[in-house]
C-alpha cells in the first residue's frame, strides 16, 4: 500500500523485456488520513482491481517502477509481473497513418512505452491467461461491433496454423482459429473502439487464411478511420497458404474518441491488435469481390489490442495539444477528414450496408423508427417538403409536439453512408445559432434517417427564385448573409483543426420563422488539420460553387468555402442560379459573369430588380468588394470568413445610414444627389462583438476612405479592403 511516492526496483539479464505482462493490479480508495477504520478497509476490499499492461524495450540491468498516488489517495499494488517478449515482438518501422489518411513509415517505435487498451478475439470466446503464451486476456468482439446482425461466429477451424514468420507468442492458436462470417457479400463488418483523443495508437491486425485451397484466391480491404484503406492478399503477403501474419499501423487519432476498423467483402480471417488513443468511424466500401467473407483469423479472427503510447515518458508521443483558436469557449469537434489513400484497388463507391452503419456513440440521439413513422404519417407524400442527393425530406411532428424535418435515404440503397455518419458526428457536437441542429437519427431496419429542427421558411434559394414567396428586402438579405458567414466562421475557427463545410450553396442556408439563417447539410464536411494547410481529397460539391483551385489541385481548404460563399453572395444580389444553361454562354456561370459585369461598371444594371431601388450605393459598393475578394482565383488572396462577416456587417451599417427622404423634398431627387450632400458614417476598425455564441471578429489595417457617391458604380474595381 502506498500513500506517498514510492518505487520498486527490478532487474533482468536477458536483453529486451516487456511489461506486456507487467501486470499492475491497483486498488485505490480515498480517505482523509492514514488511519484505516474497519469501514475504510471494507471499502478497499470491495473495490475492483485495475490491471494495466505495458510493453517496454529496456536495456539489461535494473529498472524502476514509480507509484505516485494523487492527493489523499492510497494505492494497493497486488502484483507486478514481468515477462520477456520475443526479439521481434514489436516492429520498429510500422506504417503511420496521419489524420488525413496519408501513410508513411514510422520509425523509433521501440523507444516508446505502450499501454494496452483493447485486445479482442474476433469470432471467439474470452481467452484467459491460461490459454496464452504471454498470459494475456482476449475478449470477445461482439460488444465492439457497430451492427451485430451483419456477422456471425463461424466456428473453430480444426487445423493448426503454419507458424513461419510469426510464433504463438504473437497470438495463440485459438485466436487465429476462430472467426466471424459475413452475413452478406455486399456489406462491411465494422468494429468501433473508444480511445483517447488526439494521440497515436499502434494498431496490430492479424490475418490467417483458413479457407483458400489455391493461391491468390482471397483479396479484401481493410479500412481504418474512414480515410485509409489497404488491399489485403494473404498469399501475396506470405507466399504460402495457412500462414498467420500481421500488420502494424501507427494511427494519428482525431478528437472524436473512437477508432473504427472495417473489413470489406472477401473471404478471410483477421485478428486485430491496436495500441494507442484514437477515434475512428467505419467506412464501408462496396467491393466487386466475392462471396461471404470470413473475418476472424483471416478470418477477421479477432484481436484488437490498443496500447497508448506513454504520454509523459516520451515527449514525441505525448498527447498532442490542439491548435489554439480565437476563443477557448468552444469544445473540440470530431470530424472525419482527409483523403482516400491506400492501395490503388480501393473501391471507389461510397459503400453499402445491410444494417446499422453507425456505432453506438451513446449520444442519446437515436430515435425509434416507429416514432419517425408516426411523426411523418408513415412518410406520407403530402408531407414531403424537399428532395436531394441523400434522399427525401419530410415535415413531421414528434410525440412531444416538436416540429421536425426528416431526411430519409432510399431504404436499403446504402448510398451516402459516409455522409450519414459525418452529419451525425459533426452535428452531435456543435451548437451555434447559425448552424442547423440535429434532433436525432435512426438506423433501424436498413434505414438511414436524420431528424433536424424544422426551418419554417425553407431555403435561401426558395426565397430568391420562388415568385410565390415574399421578396426579401436588401436588409433582410444582408442579415441572412451575415448569419451564414458567422456560422461558417464558427466551423472554420471554433473547433480544433476546424471544419470545412465543402458544399456551401443557397439550398444549404436555411431560414427559420424569423428569417435567421442557419448553415445546414454537413454530409460532405471535412476537417482542416492543425498541422496542414490543406486536405487532399476527391472533388465533391456542387458545380457553380466549386473553387477553381480545388478543381485543379484537389486540395481543400477553408478558403474553398469562402469561394462558394462568394457565389452565394452573387445569388443574393442577382437572384439567379449559380449555373443556368438556358442563358447565353457568357452568362451561364454566375461567378464569371457577375465579376465581368462588376469590372465593366454594370453591376447596378443587373441587380435583382425587386430590390434595386432599396440599395444604398455605398452598401452595394461594399458588398461588391466582399464578393470579389471571396471569388479570387488564388486562395491566399481570399479573406477568412471572419473578415467576410465583418465586411457584411459594415455593408449593413452603410445601408442603415442611408438618408430617408422627407415628404416635402423633391421626389425626383436621386440617390447620387442625396449621398453627395450628406456625410456617411464610417465604422471604426475595431472589434464587432457578435451576440451569443458568435465569435468576436477583428478587422485591422484598413482605410476609412469612401469614394464619392457619383463614382460608386463606376469604381467597382476593388482598391482597399474594409
Amino acid at each position: 500500500m502506498f500513500h506517498l511516492r514510492n518505487k520498486i526496483a527490478l532487474s533482468h539479464t536477458t536483453g529486451r523485456h516487456q511489461k506486456h505482462h507487467l501486470c499492475i493490479k491497483l486498488q485505490e480508495f480515498f480517505g482523509s488520513s492514514l488511519h484505516m477504520s474497519s469501514k475504510s478497509i471494507l471499502m478497499a476490499l470491495t473495490c475492483s482491481t485495475i490491471t494495466k499492461e505495458f510493453i517496454l524495450s529496456i536495456p539489461i540491468g535494473k529498472f524502476l517502477i514509480y507509484f505516485v498516488p494523487q492527493g489523499s489517495s492510497f494505492a494497493f499494488i497486488n502484483a507486478i509481473e514481468v515477462f520477456p517478449a520475443p526479439p521481434d515482438f514489436i516492429s520498429d518501422e510500422p506504417t503511420q497513418i496521419s489524420r488525413t489518411g496519408n501513410s508513411n513509415d514510422y520509425k523509433g517505435l521501440l523507444s516508446q512505452a505502450l499501454q494496452t487498451i483493447h485486445r479482442i478475439n474476433v469470432g471467439g470466446p474470452t481467452l484467459t491467461p491460461d490459454n496464452d503464451t504471454l498470459l494475456r486476456t482476449w475478449l470477445p468482439d461482439d460488444s465492439y461491433l457497430t451492427n451485430s446482425g451483419i456477422a456471425k461466429n463461424s466456428g473453430v477451424f480444426s487445423g493448426r496454423p503454419n507458424y513461419d514468420l510469426v510464433t504463438d507468442f504473437i497470438a495463440p492458436d485459438l485466436v487465429y482459429r476462430t472467426s466471424k462470417e459475413m452475413a452478406s457479400n455486399d456489406s462491411n463488418i465494422t468494429w468501433s473502439y473508444d480511445v483517447t483523443r488526439d494521440a497515436r495508437h499502434l494498431i496490430r491486425v492479424h490475418f490467417y487464411d483458413v479457407i483458400s485451397v489455391s493461391q491468390n484466391v482471397l483479396s479484401f480491404f481493410l479500412y481504418i478511420n474512414s480515410n485509409f484503406s489497404q488491399n489485403i492478399n494473404p498469399y501475396r503477403e506470405e507466399g504460402k497458404l495457412e500462414t498467420p501474419f500481421f500488420m502494424d499501423f501507427v494511427v494519428d487519432s482525431d478528437d472524436s474518441g473512437f477508432i473504427n476498423i472495417s473489413i470489406g467483402p472477401d473471404s478471410n480471417s483477421i485478428i486485430m491488435e491496436m495500441m494507442g488513443k484514437s477515434n475512428l468511424v467505419p467506412v464501408t466500401h462496396k467491393s466487386n469481390n466475392m462471396s461471404p467473407f470470413i473475418i476472424g483469423g483471416v478470418v477477421l479472427g479477432g484481436l484488437v489490442l490498443v496500447c497508448i503510447f506513454g504520454g509523459l515518458l516520451f515527449i514525441g508521443l505525448r498527447r498532442r495539444k490542439p491548435k489554439p483558436v480565437e476563443t477557448s469557449e468552444w469544445s473540440p469537434l470530431p470530424i472525419f477528414k482527409g483523403s482516400s489513400h491506400g492501395n490503388s484497388k480501393t473501391p471507389s463507391k461510397e459503400g453499402t450496408i445491410t444494417a446499422s452503419p453507425v456505432p453506438n456513440l451513446n449520444l442519446g440521439l437515436r430515435i425509434p423508427l416507429d416514432e419517425i413513422q408516426l411523426a411523418t404519417k408513415n412518410f406520407d407524400k403530402k408531407l414531403q417538403i424537399g428532395k436531394g442527393g441523400f434522399g427525401t425530406v419530410y415535415q413531421g411532428t414528434l410525440r412531444n409536439g416538436l416540429k421536425v424535418a426528416v431526411k430519409r435515404s432510399q431504404p436499403g440503397s446504402g448510398q451516402g453512408l459516409l455522409e450519414f455518419q459525418t452529419e451525425i458526428m459533426v452535428l452531435s457536437k456543435i451548437r451555434h445559432r447559425h448552424l442547423g441542429s440535429l434532433i436525432g437519427y435512426c438506423d433501424e431496419r436498413l434505414e438511414m434517417i436524420l431528424v433536424y429542427e424544422l426551418m419554417e421558411k425553407g431555403t435561401l434559394r426558395d426565397h430568391l427564385y420562388n415568385a410565390k414567396l415574399p421578396c426579401l428586402s436588401w436588409k433582410q438579405r444582408l442579415n441572412i448573409c451575415i448569419g451564414a458567414a458567422r456560422g461558417l466562421h464558427y466551423l472554420h475557427k471554433g473547433a480544433s483543426g476546424g471544419i470545412i463545410h465543402r458544399d456551401v450553396k443557397s439550398t444549404n442556408i436555411l431560414l427559420d420563422e424569423n428569417l435567421v439563417a442557419k448553415v445546414a447539410d454537413f454530409s460532405l464536411s471535412r476537417s482542416g488539420p492543425p498541422d496542414q494547410s490543406h486536405v487532399s481529397t476527391g472533388i465533391k460539391g456542387t458545380f457553380g460553387y466549386l473553387n477553381p483551385e480545388y478543381f485543379k489541385t484537389q486540395q481543400l481548404t477553408e478558403k474553398s468555402d469562402v469561394y462558394s460563399f462568394g457565389v452565394v453572395l452573387l445569388e443574393v444580389l442577382y437572384a439567379r442560379p449559380a449555373i443556368n444553361p438556358a442563358l447565353p454562354r457568357e452568362q451561364v456561370n454566375l461567378a464569371e459573369w457577375g465579376m465581368r459585369c462588376k469590372n465593366k461598371g454594370l453591376l447596378d444594371q443587373i441587380v435583382d430588380p425587386s430590390i434595386r431601388d432599396q440599395i444604398n450605393p455605398n452598401s452595394l459598393r461594399k458588398f461588391a468588394e466582399i464578393t470579389e475578394k471571396c471569388l479570387q482565383e488564388d486562395a491566399c488572396d481570399r479573406p477568412g470568413m471572419g473578415d467576410v462577416a465583418w465586411d457584411l456587417e459594415y455593408a449593413l451599417q452603410l445601408q442603415q445610414t442611408a438618408v430617408v427622404q422627407e415628404p416635402l423634398e423633391d421626389s425626383a431627387s436621386n440617390v447620387n444627389g442625396m449621398l453627395s450632400l450628406h456625410v456617411i458614417q464610417h465604422l471604426p476598425s475595431t472589434n464587432i462583438e457578435f451576440e451569443g455564441d458568435d465569435m468576436s471578429i477583428i478587422k485591422e489595417d484598413e482605410s476609412d476612405s469612401v469614394p464619392s457617391a457619383s463614382g460608386v458604380f463606376s469604381q467597382l474595381k476593388m482598391d482597399e479592403a474594409r
